[in-house]
């Protein structure tokens, strides 16, 4: 029996506060131990987002603020955009979503209680425990890829990678899905903060637009100083006409792919649009609160650019490939992790954009459950977690079960073919749909995949 057919038999049920068996705390557990100093920032902090929100206007519903910023899905599916928080080098899940204190491979964790009753998550994610009642985590991430190349290309594709064919990724599968309108004049799949994975044969114009740095996000938009629009215009056009002409002669459409792209970023750079990537426009109190670092920054800048109608962003964090010292790491890491995903759920949903938008927050394996001579925790694909709100995926849950020590999965295996089927399903993206490779071979948009039922209904 492979592991999707597994879902569908072991979906039990989902655990939450009338009756989770997978959440992390015993009663008498020393919870109250983070009431003091911890827990009191949590719960202020939770107070000020939530004052910072309503005091400043930031929870203007977007769609009032603008009907044409609403966008047409004709499948009529519950979400329209997707924002992927790419964790690096794979978080611990002991040290993120899924702490497992007092067992012996808990380490130095303790968990803290979330907003529901019975979920409790890592002590360093405070302020992401006020946002509970938002998020599902699943606990029982499982994959067969253990190197961190291999296991990053089968996070971003669902396809294990092959030597003969290199698999679009999710996030350009959605930018042509969701996006396709060429008078767009943005990109439709952004990456922030660190490369993504390509279109591949899917087509130029949906692979990622990547900015590295996002203090810097648009390099070289302006004309040169001594290029007016009409100089401007005639460079574009002896280019198309050259263009045109070795395209008669060669043939390839790399040509035309190329003459696209400079249609689309001509109108990028005339387009009110590229706004969207300037954060500066964004109150301070905001930016404080997603965290001045660029993490914090690439969130914010997400946030702004599925307000205008980008399909898929991705952004990257780093560092948590934490093989020795993990437990000071991994709290370093959250520092950055916990404003910037707990203000970017707040801010979606108090602009009335987290029904339409998902957010997912994920790594490309977990962290073993032992702990190595270095303090720190090895490469564990076996079970792992990650966080999921918005899109119509109601919050406030736990969906699958390890057991005490954190090594095996108790119920409700979850392979990443299920994880983008049930993404692509919120999106209204028919996730069996055949492509075909340039060599020819039939392949499925998401891999070995099927709906988790219970996480949508």
């Amino acid at each position: 029996m492979n592991m999707a057919d597994q879902v569908k038999k072991d979906n039990r049920g989902i655990k939450d506060h009338n009756g989770n068996k997978d959440h992390c705390g015993k009663k008498d557990h020393k919870e109250e131990v983070e009431l003091s100093r911890r827990k009191f920032l949590s719960l202020s902090m939770a107070l000020t987002s939530g004052l910072l929100f309503s005091k400043f206007g930031f929870a203007k519903n977007i769609a009032a603020k603008d009907p044409g910023l609403s966008f047409m899905n004709p499948l009529n599916a519950q979400a329209e955009a997707v924002i992927i928080l790419w964790l690096a080098g794979a978080p611990s899940q002991f040290e993120t979503f899924s702490p497992k204190p007092g067992s012996k491979n808990g380490g130095l964790t303790k968990a803290i209680q979330t907003n529901v009753g019975g979920i409790e998550i890592s002590e360093n994610l405070p302020m992401l425990a006020g946002q509970m009642d938002k998020l599902t985590l699943i606990r029982t991430l499982t994959s067969k890829e253990g190197n961190h190349n291999r296991a990053s290309y089968l996070m971003h594709t669902s396809h294990p990678p092959t030597g003969v064919v290199k698999h679009p990724s999710f996030g350009a599968i959605t930018a042509k899905e969701l996006g396709g309108a060429k008078e767009f004049d943005l990109p439709y799949f952004v990456s922030l903060t660190g490369p993504s994975y390509s279109a591949e044969f899917l087509g130029k114009e949906f692979s990622p637009y990547v900015i590295k740095d996002v203090k810097k996000p648009l390099q070289n938009i302006a004309r040169y100083k001594d290029v007016d629009e009409t100089r401007f215009s005639e460079r574009m056009k002896i280019l198309n006409e050259l263009e045109d002409s070795f395209y008669k002669q060669k043939g390839l459409e790399d040509i035309n792919e190329h003459k696209l792209i400079y249609e689309k970023s001509v109108k990028m750079m005339n387009s009110p649009l590229v706004k969207a990537f300037d954060i500066t426009e964004e109150p301070d109190v905001l930016k404080q609160a997603y965290g001045d670092n660029d993490f914090g920054k690439g969130c914010l800048m997400a946030r702004r650019l599925v307000e205008q109608g980008v399909k898929f962003v991705e952004v990257t964090l780093d560092g948590w490939d934490t093989h020795n010292d993990n437990f000071t790491r991994s709290a370093n890491l959250c520092k950055k992790l916990d404003p910037a995903f707990s203000t970017l759920v707040q801010d979606l949903s108090q602009r009335g954009m987290l029904e339409k938008t998902i957010v997912l927050c994920m790594g490309e394996f977990g962290r073993t459950p032992a702990i190595n001579a270095n303090e720190g925790r090895d490469h564990y694909p076996d079970a792992f977690a990650c966080a999921i709100a918005g899109g119509g995926i109601r919050g406030g849950r736990v969906y699958g079960e390890t057991n005490e020590d954190g090594n095996k999965i108790v119920s409700n295996p979850v392979t990443p073919g299920n994880l983008f089927a049930t993404v692509s399903n919120q999106l209204g993206i028919d996730y069996n749909k055949v492509i075909y490779s340039p060599q020819g071979r039939p392949l499925k948009y998401v891999n070995e995949g099927s709906v988790i039922e219970e996480l949508v209904n």
